[in-house]
């Protein structure tokens, strides 16, 4: 059965599409069947995994409008056990498209259900807001998975979110827990990126990833090429990282 995991940060540029898009394809090189759902208006999950977001057969949207299939929405990837249903502009309507469902939180979950024993991880990139896809995304995941800038403010967002998965916990979906957070952005040469993962590994009462995502030239790089880091440079230190956090979470789900 599936692990589905949603990739989450209320606060933008925090490398929540870039964790989405690597661990994924990091995942997959390890053998594991990888379904990402790409429920960021921006599509930048859908063109970092080499799809061409403004030429796309089906996307999420007309599969939450229940206009296309599960089926005709899974797009191939290049790499090996990878699938995503894309993504791009046409998603931002969602919010008022949405308004008049029944149920209309749950509508992911419902589709998922079709989908729970195809793959091993699905991961879902949700956009940088809670909004109603946000909240599709909670209500249908197992866990949370936070990525968290090594930035001075890092701490606000975390407890904004903490607080959000602990309502859609208490009134959506029951089962929903935090899966970790994984420090991103981190530079060596700076006092602040080791005082911000000090601080949150000392008042932070939840799983930390042992594996720190570095800045990295090539991290930025990649989906410039349509390419996952693994792919694009497997030697490059953002490579190593995020196979590091692949295995992490894979052995976390053998425990």
């Amino acid at each position: 059965m599936s692990r589905i995991i949603s990739i989450a940060n209320q606060k933008g540029g925090v490398g929540k599409t870039t964790t989405s898009i690597n661990l994924a394809a990091c995942l997959a090189e390890a053998g594991k069947k990888v379904l990402v759902i790409d429920l960021d208006p921006q599509g930048n999950a859908t063109s970092g995994l080499g799809l061409d977001k403004n030429n796309l057969e089906a996307t999420v949207y007309q599969l939450l409008l229940g206009e296309k299939r599960v089926d005709q929405a899974i797009a191939k990837t290049a790499f090996d056990n990878l699938h995503v249903l894309p993504t791009n502009v046409e998603l931002s309507g969602a919010e008022i498209e949405l308004v008049h469902f029944e149920e209309r939180e749950f509508i992911l979950k419902r589709i998922l259900a079709d989908l729970k024993y195809l793959y091993d991880f699905v991961l879902i990139d949700c956009p940088p807001s809670l909004n109603i896809l946000t909240v599709n995304a909670l209500s249908a995941s197992d866990t949370v998975l936070v990525p968290l800038q090594c930035e001075y403010f890092a701490m606000e967002g975390l407890s904004q979110l903490m607080h959000t998965i602990d309502l859609v916990n208490k009134n959506l979906n029951r089962r929903l827990s935090l899966e970790g957070v994984v420090f991103t952005m981190y530079d060596p040469r700076t006092n602040l990126s080791a005082q911000v993962v000090k601080e949150v590994r000392a008042h932070l009462e939840a799983n930390i990833y042992n594996s720190i995502i570095p800045r990295n030239v090539r991290l930025s790089e990649a989906p410039s090429h349509g390419l996952p880091i693994n792919v694009y440079d497997p030697r490059s230190k953002g490579s190593e990282a995020y196979k590091a956090l692949a295995q992490e979470v894979i052995n976390k789900e053998a425990i």
